[in-house]
């Protein structure tokens, strides 16, 4: 009897586990039935509905820019050196001076150069008399000759009238004269004619004594401003052509027009061309202008990897100076009236661009797009999207496909990463 009790009272607490179970499930039932009711019915009158941040896909101008720091260059520097070796007589120019071309900036004093041009015109001087004596010997040639010559011809005349007549030996001193007398005429048209080529050496060697002589006279080879000054009054300066350590006389730079030269990286430097559009900031002085590219080395750098690009940037009332540098954002690819949304919408999967579309149904579609051209702040689609669809912009992980959303429309300006309020 024992036994049979025990047993009876086992399967009794068993039974009575497996009662308490099935309420316990059947409350848990009963209360999820009821969330779920709740949720749809929050979901159907909007209370929980999530806001998603979203752009429109729009037409655009995209532009890929480059941004980098540029140095103002003169258009022009050279050091201007002397020609001939001398002192220094008159120095007329400081730094700051601005001078325009031809402008004498100094003279030199070279005594033995006065002598040298001095004694090129007494040699000029001698040979044109040298030339006209060998006329005279021409002319008192040409007049012996043709003396001797009637002579010869008038006793040949006679002498073939009248034979006999002249003696045959006096016709031969005569023909001998007419032709000695030709002979020196051809020889004094022969001095005549190196005469008259040692006037020129000696005027070739006077233009260049004379030339050398102005020399001593510096002068400005262009318009611009005098930036050092490397010699006083009284100095010696040496030949810049015959001494390699030459001092200079001044720096002379052209400033009314500046060159702003910019690097440019490898991947770009196929992309830029002249005439393409560079927007200029110059934070020293507060200025902002558009530029154009004017030339570039159409090589890189082997130690920089880049292609030095430069714009011509006017100056005429020296504003800019020399070293200064600026802000230079260039536009070295451009593609206008394309479809364009926000990098930010934009996500990658295994190589991949993907978005998150809200249809018209406010519900959440991924969908794979093509993208194009990149500025920093936009992107082109090539394909995947059409103009106006809505794409999220943020908390991408917030969402999933199907999901019912309220959209709140955000305004993004091309080249703008700042977001604007709803419209």
């Amino acid at each position: 009897m024992t036994i049979r009790r025990n047993t009876l009272l086992v399967f009794g607490a068993i039974l009575f586990c497996l009662i308490v179970a099935v309420w316990q499930v059947g409350r848990v039932r009963a209360g999820s039935s009821s969330h779920g009711k709740t949720d749809r019915a929050s979901a159907l009158s909007g209370d929980n509905v999530p806001f998603a941040a979203v752009a429109e896909a729009k037409r655009a101008d995209i532009a890929n820019s480059l941004s980098v720091a540029g140095e103002f260059l003169p258009y022009q520097e050279i050091e201007i050196h002397a020609k001939v070796a001398g002192y220094i007589r008159k120095i007329s120019v400081d730094i700051g001076d601005h001078v325009h071309t031809g402008q004498v900036l100094a003279v030199l004093e070279v005594p033995e150069l006065v002598a040298e041009l001095q004694g090129a015109g007494a040699g000029v001087r001698h040979s044109q008399q040298e030339v006209q004596r060998a006329q005279n010997e021409v002319s008192r040639a040409e007049a012996d000759h043709a003396a001797l010559h009637s002579n010869a011809l008038r006793l040949k005349q006679a002498s073939t009238a009248r034979p006999g007549l002249i003696a045959e030996q006096e016709l031969d001193d005569a023909e001998a004269k007419d032709r000695a007398t030709a002979a020196q005429v051809e020889a004094a048209k022969s001095a005549l004619a190196a005469a008259r080529q040692q006037l020129e050496v000696s005027q070739a060697n006077n233009s260049q004594v004379s030339a050398m002589s102005d020399y001593t006279r510096i002068t400005a080879p262009f318009d611009g401003v005098v930036t050092w000054r490397y010699a006083d009054t009284g100095a010696l300066v040496q030949a810049g052509t015959s001494a390699s350590n030459a001092q200079p006389v001044v720096k002379l730079a052209q400033v009314n027009i500046l060159r702003l030269r910019i690097p440019v990286p490898e991947s770009l430097a196929a992309a830029v061309h002249q005439g393409e559009t560079a927007n200029v900031t110059v934070k020293a002085t507060g200025e902002h202008f558009t530029g154009k590219v004017t030339r570039f080395t159409d090589s890189l750098d082997r130690t920089t990897r880049t292609m030095q690009v430069e714009i011509d940037v006017p100056n005429e009332k020296y504003k800019l100076q020399p070293g200064m540098y600026a802000d230079v954002v260039l536009d070295v690819q451009s593609h206008a009236n394309v479809l364009t949304i926000p990098l930010q919408a934009i996500q990658q999967h295994d190589g991949k661009s993907q978005v998150l579309v809200v249809d018209q149904q406010n519900r959440v579609q991924p969908r794979e797009i093509q993208t194009g051209m990149e500025d920093p702040n936009r992107a082109e689609v090539l394909g995947g999207l059409s103009a106006g669809e809505r794409v999220i912009v943020a908390n991408f992980d917030s969402f999933h496909a199907g999901q019912l959303v309220e959209p709140k429309l955000m305004k993004f300006e091309a080249g703008s990463s700042e977001a604007g309020g709803t419209q």
